[in-house]
């Protein structure tokens, strides 16, 4: 009973201090397709970049970048003419280059994206 018990208390514990520290979304419509979305209890020393998506769970319908935020940034302001519904998420940005200059943006340790040319060398424009 005694190691069961320590082992809830622990469970318990982490589980307070995951709660406290979790960000969180929030989202506010301010009128016609304009949103204020939130990350409470944000770290104020990485960025976040918030994605959007119509339908969840689709492949037809991927997340897409709406905004990217700079280093401590956790307020954001959404023009969302595009659609009348939909999700969003926050990504936390744990290498401070943006989703769309990253070279895999589900793998943020691959880091930016460098494209080289080889060919033509001789001063060809490339259409």
């Amino acid at each position: 009973m005694g190691i069961c018990g320590t082992g809830l208390v622990i469970v318990a514990t982490a589980l307070t201090v995951q709660s406290q520290t979790a960000p969180v979304l929030t989202i506010a419509p301010l009128g016609t397709n304009q949103f204020s979305i939130t990350v409470t209890n944000g770290v104020s020393t990485v960025s976040y970049d918030v994605l959007w998506t119509p339908v969840l769970g689709n492949p037809n319908y991927p997340w897409t970048w709406v905004a990217a935020g700079s280093t401590g940034q956790t307020n954001f302001m959404l023009n969302m003419s595009i659609s009348q519904t939909g999700f969003f998420e926050a990504l936390l940005d744990t290498n401070s280059i943006p989703l769309w200059e990253a070279a895999n943006p589900n793998n943020q340790s691959v880091g930016i994206l460098t494209v080289f040319i080889d060919s033509p060398t001789n001063g060809a424009v490339i259409q």
